[in-house]
């Protein structure tokens, strides 16, 4: 597990500085997606899942 989350701190922090720094490019978009694959194998998935519902149902409950 130490591994696991260890490898998700360096993909999220090489994120972060391709958004920052380069913009995304397709090389970019595989590493993050490599991010979101070993984060959802985390112990902190399920509150990412229960977020995520929560601010879908949100905005689909704005009326313009």
């Amino acid at each position: 597990m130490i591994l696991s989350i260890s490898g998700v701190v360096l993909l999220g922090i090489i994120c972060f500085l391709f958004f920052k720094k380069d913009g995304l490019k397709a090389s970019h978009a595989l590493v993050c997606s490599l991010f979101g694959f070993y984060l959802a194998g985390t112990a902190i998935a399920p509150s990412i899942t229960a977020g995520g519902q929560s601010l879908a149902g949100l905005l689909g409950g704005i009326k313009f």
